[in-house]
């Protein structure tokens, strides 16, 4: 028995050091965590202080079906991870495509407001402060759904050809990490642009 074993009291598991692929996406979610903090707050010190229209109200469209797709995605990605967990490959790969469908559906959606804003609406960042602090923040958080989609695309290449085995559980299970912080940050920037800014 080592010294370090001697020391351990009965009943006690020995200490382990923390994921290093876990403690790398909660340092880089606190770091982002703080700059959408600083966004959101730049965001509702700025409503209403536009001089010239036009306001939230009269051109911003609730966008419920994204919504209920982008937050739906947290659910079908601890599916995927609980199905690779258990070694159901075929239940991985088609809660991983689900939940890339259903990033990709809430991505279009942003892109369709965004036509509708811009070419119909003629509402641009230039437009006045709130268009720019509305497409700073919105156009923020889109950016991160898009990196996790293409974080999404890779894996589910790599499960398709059968390069995703239950061993890779932990990897996956640090990426859907960084897919459930851009979720919860919707929840806020939601609730800041289209509920509290209107």
């Amino acid at each position: 028995m080592s010294a370090t074993e001697a020391n351990i009291p009965l009943g006690e598991a020995a200490w382990e050091l923390p994921s290093r692929g876990k403690v790398g996406m909660g340092s880089l979610i606190v770091a982002e965590s703080a700059i959408f903090t600083i966004f959101v707050v730049a965001y509702i010190f700025y409503i209403g202080k536009s001089l010239s229209g036009p306001t939230p109200r009269e051109v911003l469209r609730v966008p419920i079906v994204g919504t209920i797709c982008l937050l739906s995605s947290s659910f079908t990605m601890h599916w995927a991870i609980a199905a690779l967990r258990k070694g159901r490959s075929g239940a991985f790969r088609a809660f991983w495509f689900l939940t890339f469908l259903l990033g990709a559906i809430f991505i279009g959606g942003t892109a369709i407001e965004w036509h509708h804003l811009i070419y119909q609406e003629n509402f641009t960042i230039q437009t006045n402060l709130f268009g720019t602090t509305y497409y700073s923040l919105v156009g923020l958080h889109a950016s991160h759904v898009i990196v996790g989609l293409i974080g999404l695309a890779v894996i589910m290449i790599l499960a398709v050809l059968g390069k995703i085995r239950p061993e890779h559980t932990e990897r996956c299970e640090v990426f859907s990490l960084y897919w459930h912080f851009v979720d919860a940050v919707w929840v806020v920037v939601f609730t800041t642009v289209y509920i509290v800014g209107r």
